[in-house]
């Protein structure tokens, strides 16, 4: 069994930028776009319990500031036991999730995350 417990130092700057692009679309009202940049911090993120979680809760923000009963219920779940699947590394890698997506289905990861992986590293 691997533990994850902190994101590695060469990866956060891509989350992080993830989640920077997602405010400013955000506020720009580009709801469309925030939300693919919060799914890309996902990918990112979602092997660190930390990082998981903390994109779960924007998305559960999100839910409720669309008004959307399916993503507000969808990531509860996925907020309370994300983390610790993370923490444990069973995660369903390239999952982007969202609540459009089963929680345990595991996705293509994007070829530019892809790159990004193996610049940081990990």
């Amino acid at each position: 069994m691997r533990v994850n417990t902190k994101m590695p130092e060469a990866l956060r700057p891509y989350y992080n930028t993830e989640l920077t692009l997602y405010q400013d679309q955000y506020r720009k009202g580009n709801l469309k776009k925030a939300w693919d940049h919060l799914e890309r911090a996902h990918v990112i993120g979602q092997k660190y319990p930390y990082a998981h979680s903390y994109v779960h809760w924007k998305m559960l923000q999100f839910g409720f500031k669309i008004k959307s009963p399916r993503e507000v219920v969808g990531q509860i779940p996925r907020l309370l036991i994300g983390g610790v699947k993370s923490f444990v590394g069973k995660i369903p890698v390239g999952n982007t999730g969202g609540a459009n997506i089963p929680p345990l289905k595991p996705l293509p990861v994007k070829e530019d995350i892809q790159e990004i992986f193996i610049k940081a590293g990990v």
